[in-house]
């Protein structure tokens, strides 16, 4: 099962990496620095990222895509899912930690369909972890 924002939400994702990503290009064309190109590669990279920002139930891990890493949890070792919305579990070596779902935390700025679907997404996620569908 795969749980994403909503396409909209999807799109403004990524524009934390395309707006640098354009400026750097424009910057790299006008004045050749190679640095500008791979830091525009790099936004892309990023835009990326956030338009996969979600996370994945599968039959015995949990796969978090968040804009700089992907987690993979063993469902067993999750002890939770917290408001924030973050994932609460504990590492092999019995260390508590948690793990931010960035694709559902809501804003005071979205519209009210984009937070319904935010709220039904950690509510699936809160069963499945649970070990209910």
């Amino acid at each position: 099962m795969r749980l994403l924002p909503t396409t909209p939400n999807r799109c403004a994702n990524t524009i934390p990496g395309v707006a640098p990503a354009v400026l750097l290009a424009v910057h790299a064309a006008e004045s050749g620095a190679g640095w500008a190109l791979a830091a525009a590669l790099a936004s892309l990279v990023f835009a990326v990222r956030g338009w996969r920002l979600g996370v994945r139930c599968e039959p015995g891990r949990l796969v978090v895509h968040g804009y700089l890493r992907t987690r993979r949890i063993d469902r067993s070792r999750i002890t939770g899912v917290t408001d924030f919305p973050a994932v609460r579990w504990t590492a092999p070596g019995g260390r508590e930690r948690w793990t931010p779902v960035l694709a559902f935390l809501g804003t005071s700025e979205e519209t009210a369909g984009t937070r319904r679907r935010k709220r039904e997404n950690v509510a699936r996620l809160r069963r499945w972890a649970a070990g209910r569908r």
